[in-house]
């Protein structure tokens, strides 16, 4: 501290090393990580810069990194001790073995599946609440109006509502059911009101019985994309703003998720389900690159179900008329994929439209239909000794 250099008082010091802890600490780190396996012959994803692809011949293997925790899966045992020798040369690293836990993530494998859960990760949240003796609730969320923005008295104690909102919204990493909920929420994190309070209590309720639960994901002889979207049309009481929800499946495996107030206000029930299906047609656009760079390109166009009918005959009908004037980049973007032949917009009765979860809440026994159609489910039962 204060070093003055006899000869140069005016220089300063060139800093050769980003030190850990500093702001550019993080990105000196990933350059210098993403230099060294470059030169091992893999390839930087397009889609997704944390990602990670090497192909040589018959040999395979995909590095996904964050930070510095990484993830890397070989074609081979041969190739991963290979890979993993290289980079301990080059790295302090330590192999943990076949990937059991990541980013809070615990990862617990049964023949050909996989369950992935944040159990302590929930039970933390709900001991931060002080909620550790609560009753649990069936549903995370009830089906009464929507909360407002000025609903009830100012929450005292702002500052506990926004971690715990925050902390909430990690968890719907691996549990997709509580989605809509923690949504809700988190649209009051700058004024809470006494009602957010009660509503993210109940979440903590919910998951206080439900805190073992996870996404299960397993082997499946289909591999195609399915999507189902649907929206809530004007349900946000302040502003009219709609709701859309999807989710996306590659084959039975649920890998993709979101429940979002649209940025714009629909004028017809037509106009926000639509916009909906434009959300759900990007992400499949994005999977299917990340597919193409893996080398699993899909042959067949996916499918998006949707519950109403005008957006699907908007989807296809090339005629342009009054009710699209105003949301014709969504159209043509829609449009455009449904002719390509890579996306197929289709029908499916309300009853069975799974992406209700992500937009409203719903009785007990639909909302434990569809969390069952999202494989979110308990562990699967142990069998050691038997």
């Amino acid at each position: 501290m204060g070093f003055r250099h006899k000869d140069f008082p005016d220089h300063v010091c060139l800093l050769k090393k980003s030190l850990y802890g500093l702001k550019q600490a993080p990105r000196a780190w990933y350059q210098r990580f993403t230099d060294f396996v470059l030169t091992l012959g893999f390839r930087q994803s397009r889609c997704d810069n944390s990602l990670f692809i090497y192909r040589h011949g018959p040999d395979t293997s995909y590095l996904l990194i964050y930070v510095d925790d990484i993830i890397l899966c070989s074609s081979s045992e041969a190739l991963r001790t290979h890979l993993m020798a290289r980079l301990s040369d080059e790295f302090a690293m330590k192999d943990l073995g076949p990937l059991s836990y990541f980013l809070g993530i615990s990862v617990s494998r049964t023949g050909d599946s996989m369950f992935l859960s944040q159990e302590s990760y929930a039970r933390d949240i709900i001991e931060r609440a002080a909620m550790s003796s609560c009753n649990p609730v069936a549903t995370p969320v009830d089906t009464n109006a929507k909360l407002s923005s000025d609903s009830g008295p100012v929450f005292a104690d702002a500052t506990l509502y926004r971690s715990l909102a925050g902390a909430l919204q990690y968890l719907t990493f691996t549990r997709p059911d509580i989605t809509y909920a923690v949504q809700q929420i988190c649209m009051h994190m700058h004024a809470p009101r006494l009602d957010h309070w009660n509503a993210l209590k109940r979440i903590i309720r919910y998951l206080q019985g439900t805190s073992h639960y996870g996404l299960t994901l397993g082997r499946s002889t289909s591999e195609g994309l399915l999507a189902y979207t649907d929206a809530d049309w004007a349900g946000y009481p302040d502003t009219r703003r709609s709701t859309s929800g999807y989710c996306v499946y590659f084959g039975s495996n649920l890998v993709s998720w979101s429940s979002k107030r649209q940025s714009t206000i629909s004028r017809s029930s037509a106009e926000a389900e639509y916009r909906g299906v434009a959300n759900v047609v990007a992400e499949l656009c994005w999977i299917r690159n990340i597919l193409l760079e893996l080398h699993r390109p899909l042959s067949r166009a996916s499918v998006v179900y949707c519950d109403n009918i005008s957006a699907i005959y908007l989807s296809g009908n090339p005629v342009q008329h009054q009710r699209t004037e105003h949301i014709e980049l969504d159209i043509h973007f829609v449009r455009e994929h449904v002719q390509r032949g890579t996306v197929r917009i289709l029908h499916v009765p309300s009853k069975f439209q799974v992406a209700d979860i992500f937009t409203k809440g719903l009785p007990r026994v639909l909302f434990d239909d569809f969390r069952d159609s999202l494989s979110i489910r308990p562990p699967p039962a142990s069998t050691a000794g038997v």
